[in-house]
């Protein structure tokens, strides 16, 4: 792991030994251990059900939702042990964006960008609610789109414009962590660069974590990347070192196309 980008700077999270089983003899995720860095992009690859979006998922205390599932080891974000942290703070400080995009239907775009903050039961008053919706809008390019036309319901916007509210909606709770799960893959191809755009600029302030089926995508934005294989994580590595030079003969055969 010698080649990974971090910039002098201390892991923002850690995964000690993370492993995720949906029933006691089958673990979707294996004994995995990394540590990811500020100010990043980070590429999580592989076939299907090989756990990436399981382990994304690992992170922000999604499996709760479902009782049977038990998640072991240690994931610590700033130090913290989520699996110890109440599900709620974990949520606020690791958002998570899907692979469709999905504004609450029947809110407007304001309250959309405002929902984390009504379902946290958190109180704010008319200009701070003005603030929040503006500085997060901007910063996924969205306000000039939408300024004139905040009552209507963020179902009016376009797929990647509603792709872009959501991420605005995580942004509005000032998280220290974006969790993507194929963000892109129900978008076009103009979409998907305008917020493969946004999310270059947005390491600046954030790290990202994003599982991709899409080589080329994680070549284009990753600074650095997993690849996973039968809930093991088989290399992590800087994206491009692992693009030309992968260490591990299943990461070559899988960057080369023999499976997929």
């Amino acid at each position: 792991m010698e080649d990974i980008n971090y910039n002098g700077n201390k892991p923002i999270l850690q995964l000690k030994s993370v492993s995720v089983a949906y029933t006691p003899d089958k673990k979707a995720v294996n004994e995995v251990s990394a540590d990811v860095f500020p100010n990043t992009i980070t590429a999580i690859m592989g076939p299907s059900g090989c756990g990436k979006s399981t382990l994304l998922r690992a992170i922000n205390r999604m499996h709760d939702l479902y009782p049977s599932v038990k998640t072991t080891g240690e994931i610590l974000l700033k130090g913290k042990n989520v699996l110890q942290m109440n599900p709620m703070e974990v949520r606020r400080m690791a958002g998570m964006v899907f692979q469709q995009p999905n504004p609450f239907p029947t809110m407007s775009i304001y309250d959309n960008v405002l929902a984390g903050y009504s379902l946290n039961g958190i109180r704010l008053n008319r200009q701070e609610k003005d603030r929040i919706v503006e500085q997060s809008l901007v910063s996924v390019a969205l306000w000039d789109e939408v300024k004139d036309v905040m009552t209507k319901r963020g179902s009016f916007l376009s797929g990647g414009q509603q792709q872009r509210l959501c991420i605005a909606r995580t942004l509005a709770l000032k998280p220290e962590l974006l969790l993507m799960d194929e963000p892109t893959s129900a978008l076009d191809p103009i979409s998907t660069n305008k917020i493969e755009e946004l999310l270059l600029d947005l390491k600046s302030k954030y790290t990202i974590l994003i599982v991709t089926h899409n080589m080329s995508q994680a070549a284009r934005i990753s600074d650095n990347s997993m690849f996973m294989y039968l809930g093991n994580l088989i290399e992590y590595g800087n994206t491009r070192h692992m693009f030309t030079k992968p260490r591990n003969k299943k990461t070559e055969e899988y960057l080369t196309g023999v499976f997929g």
